[in-house]
Order: C-alpha cells, then structure tokens, then sequence
C-alpha cells in the first residue's frame, strides 16, 4: 500500500499512484472544508476566533494546497490574530503568506497592521508600500500609510521631548555641583509634589521653598526663590503689617520680629551624581528613560550609599536671614532634601524652648 512506503520512495504501480493520488485528494478536500469552517468561525464572532484559527492551522498542516492557497490560510490566521491582539503572531503568520505569495495584497495589509501596532513603523512602511506597488489606489494601506506618518511624528516630538527634559536636568546638576551644593532624598512628597528647581538663561538657580512651622506641622510655599535673594527679604513681604495673620495662630505669635528659621543637619544621605538627575527628571517625559548617556558611570560613585552629614541626633542650625539662599544652601552640614526645608518657629511660642532643646523631631 502507499500508506506504507517509505519516505523518498516512488510509486511503482498504478495502483500505488492510484492510492497516493486518493490520498492527496483526501487532504486537499479536508484543507478546503477547515479553511471554510475557519471562515464561518470567525464570522460567529470573538468566542469562535481561538476555533478558527485551530482551522486555519489544520488546514496549514494538510500541506494539500497550492502555495497561493496556503498563503490565504496564513494570511486568514493573521486576520484572526490581529483582532485577538496577538501582533507578533499576527506579523509572523502574514511574512508567511507574503513568502508563499508576494502579491497577497491582505497578507500585505495584515504584516503592515501588525507591524504599526508592534511600532515596527519601518517595516510597517515597508509592508505597505510593497502593497500599494501591486495596488496603487489601495485605499486601506492609503489609510494606514498617513497613521505611520503620523505615529513617526509624535515619535520624534517625544524624542524631542525627552533629550530637552535630560538636558535641562544634566544643566541643573552640573549646577549644584559647580556651587557645592548637596542634594539628599526628597522629604514631605505629600506637600512638595515634584517641585524642583529651575536654572533661567542667566545660570541662575531659581528654588521652590517650603517653610514648616513646627509647631503645628503646617506649611506655606515660596515658588520662587532666586539663590541671590536674601531670605529676610521674602520674611519681610510674608509677615509684613498689611498681611493677615496665620489662621491657626490665635495668639499672634508668628509675627516679623518674633520668627526664627532653621534647618536640620546632622542626618541624611547626599545621593550621587546620577540620583539626582534621576530624581530631577521625575515627572518629565524622560521620567522612565533606562540609561542616561554617560551618566551609568557615576553608578558606584558612592558605594556605601552617598555622604553622610554626621551620626547620632538631629540638630536644629538657625539660619542667618541676611545670607542669601544661595550662601544658606552652600554650607557644609546642610543637605537639601530635594528642595529647601526650612523649620519656622517662634520666640514667643511655649513650642520654642521644646524645639530649642532638642526635643522635637520631625514625623517620620
């Protein structure tokens, strides 16, 4: 029998080509019937798609078919692929068409669909102006052509985007490293946000500050802060006379002569070279940028987690208000937790001999 030749053999007799010929017949017409199953599948709907291409791939499998017939059968499970989401089984099985039959103009279409939503947008092109060779009035691959266009343009914006946002971000580092500035992990988020700084066409270093007052943990926001002002002179404007007093200060004691400012030293981790720009380029479109150029290098800049200002305790430094922010922010056991914190309390306050000596801290 010709079921039982063996591989590479030829028929002998007629009735051996006769049986081989039965048998082709036989896988011919099995392929035809799955591949019309498959069709009717998949025009049931989404809960008969996962059927269809279980067609689809019986039929592939019969090797019964002309190459342009089994293009179809690929081309059909590309189409199944694509509304199941499946976008590289999807491109895999059209390329395969498109081998079998250059000119399957749906193959074509279905690789280019399959390619843009995987942002393959070059062989998307490709794909698409291949079809639009044997088709040139093919509205479809028109259609899609213009998303590619368009989808390379909002690309090249984002790109655009992101290199300002790690430029701006590289010039605020070399910033505070030209002026000796330390910078440690970002405090009070919920209050802070992702403000940050901001460096202007002068070179100069524009802060976000926020001033806490201990006393109730309430808080007020000086958005801009130039490093060349005196912190005196923004105290001045807050708690001048024409202001009202804080809502919360019943007793009236926040006022201009009676207010301190401090800072806290002696705790906290100055982070790298590289932690900072990663912390600066939060919120930004390159936000979520793997590698940043040469910056890798400063990886292992501090092995044992950054500099440390000191061991033991808080300590409370009075900050001397006639220094500019920039001089306050210099100073060697200062280290800005991502922007400057500066702890406001008052002479007149009973909270002052508490915070004075050392006996209040922060909420962790």
């Amino acid at each position: 029998m010709a079921l039982l030749m063996e591989k590479g053999s030829q028929p002998q007799t007629e009735s051996e080509r006769a049986d081989l010929d039965a048998i082709a017949a036989l896988k011919e017409s099995a392929a035809i019937e799955l591949k019309e199953k498959g069709n009717e599948c998949v025009k049931k709907g989404k809960k008969h798609f996962s059927e269809a291409i279980d067609c689809y791939t019986r039929a592939i499998n019969q090797q019964a078919l002309s190459d342009s017939d089994t293009s179809i059968l690929f081309s059909n499970r590309a189409h199944v692929n694509l509304l199941l989401g499946n976008y590289r089984r999807a491109l895999t099985d059209a390329e395969e068409a498109i081998k079998l039959c250059p000119t399957n103009l749906k193959a074509l279409y279905r690789a280019a669909k399959a390619s843009f939503s995987l942002n393959l947008l070059s062989e998307s092109t490709s794909h698409c102006e291949n079809g639009l060779k044997h088709d040139p009035g093919n509205e479809e691959l028109k259609k899609l052509l213009r998303q590619i266009e368009s989808k390379k343009m909002e690309h090249e914006q984002r790109e655009a985007q992101v290199s300002k946002a790690i430029a701006e971000a590289k010039d605020l580092v070399s910033a505070i490293e030209n002026r000796g500035m330390k910078l440690g992990k970002a405090m009070y988020r919920e209050l802070t946000g992702l403000r940050k700084p901001v460096l202007d066409k002068n070179n100069m270093l524009h802060w976000p500050v926020l001033l806490l007052y201990a006393e109730v943990m309430s808080s007020d926001f000086i958005e801009d802060f130039c490093e060349t002002d005196m912190l005196s002179a923004h105290l001045d404007m807050m708690f001048s006379d024409s202001c009202p007093p804080l809502s919360w200060d019943q007793e009236h004691n926040y006022t201009r002569d009676a207010i301190e400012l401090y800072y806290e030293a002696g705790s906290g981790v100055s982070l790298s070279k590289t932690e900072i720009l990663r912390c600066l380029l939060e919120g930004t479109p390159a936000s979520n940028v793997e590698s940043i150029n040469d910056e890798q290098k400063d990886a292992n800049e501090n092995t044992n987690g950054g500099s440390s200002a000191g061991k033991g305790s808080s300590k409370w430094v009075k900050v001397n208000e006639k220094r500019t922010l920039h001089d306050v922010l210099k100073e060697p056991n200062f280290i800005v937790p991502g922007i400057p914190v500066f702890y406001v309390v008052s002479k007149r306050s009973s909270f002052y001999k508490e915070f004075k000596a050392g006996n209040w801290a922060p909420p962790s």
